[in-house]
């Protein structure tokens, strides 16, 4: 049985930075893992990829022969990928023995929650391989200073979760540059806990944008209200300590924390001493530059 998260989010939520981070931490507590890039409009990547999509199908290629757009560019290459699978899942076979497994996903939401082409290339692979992913879902904490734009990010959510139906966990990251957008309307934890809604109604109705849709905004959050599924946790990818909680909810929803307890408390207290080492450090500055 093997383990991985698969990081899904709208551009520019920091997912090819998250499997960055994510991958040199889990390397930190001692696992062996292993990044696959299946985002075609990626090239840039910040980390070492042991699976490229690009080895397959280009984007730029598939955008100047079908004359298609980025969209729908990506799309193509999803629907290429699909009906190609066996070329992944030769690829992954290699690294099932040990590796814990990344797969950085397009940042094109609709491949989410309208197309199905991604969630086939998912389901086969969990199927063919015996694989416990757990989707990860990125979401810019920029989102919450603006009360219209975070019942976006709301239904995204919810939609996304029901659409994939996997082990689900939604994180709002960059979480550190929160407040270089503003002062938030309620505390952090409204906002992670999504809390009761209609406090959020009454701020939409004091911008004069967002007053005519009243009604629409009311109905879309008792939709995510009745579902009571969406909640959020947050992250730092810079914070080891931010890092290592999220590590831990990623671990209790795919099994991981049952597959091998032994493994897993030793890799726990290695988070623990990480963070400890990481807190010292801080208090040590700090005291430091009281004498400065």
């Amino acid at each position: 049985m093997v383990f991985g998260q698969v990081v899904i989010g709208p551009p520019g939520s920091g997912k090819t930075t998250y499997c960055n981070g994510m991958s040199q931490f889990l390397k930190l507590i001692g696992r062996k893992v292993a990044i696959i890039n299946l985002d075609p409009a990626n090239d840039a990547l910040p980390y070492e990829c042991v699976i490229n999509i690009e080895d397959l199908i280009k984007l730029s290629d598939v955008m100047t022969e079908h004359s298609l757009g980025p969209n729908g560019g990506l799309v193509y290459c999803m629907d290429y990928l699909e009906k190609n699978i066996d070329w992944l899942q030769a690829k992954l076979e290699p690294l099932l023995k040990d590796h814990y497994l990344l797969f950085d996903f397009p940042g094109q939401v609709e491949l989410f929650f309208l197309h199905s082409n991604a969630k086939t290339v998912i389901m086969k692979l969990i199927k063919k391989l015996n694989l416990r992913l757990t989707a990860v879902h990125l979401v810019d904490a920029h989102l919450c200073s603006d009360p219209g734009k975070y019942v976006s990010a709301l239904l995204l959510s919810l939609s996304t979760m029901l659409h994939l139906e996997l082990p689900h966990i939604n994180v709002l990251s960059k979480i550190d540059l929160i407040e270089n957008y503003g002062r938030l309307a309620f505390n952090l934890d409204f906002y992670t806990d999504v809390q009761d809604l209609s406090y959020l109604q009454h701020h939409l109705d004091q911008d004069p944008r967002s007053a005519k849709y009243r009604k629409l905004t009311k109905e879309l959050c008792d939709v995510v209200e009745d579902y009571s599924v969406v909640n959020f946790t947050t992250l730092d990818i810079q914070d080891k300590e931010s890092v290592g909680n999220l590590v831990k909810l990623i671990d209790k929803s795919n099994g991981y924390i049952f597959a091998g307890i032994e493994a897993s408390a030793v890799e726990f207290s290695k988070i623990a001493v990480v963070a400890a080492v990481q807190e010292k450090y801080m208090k040590d500055d700090e005291n430091f530059d009281q004498y400065d």
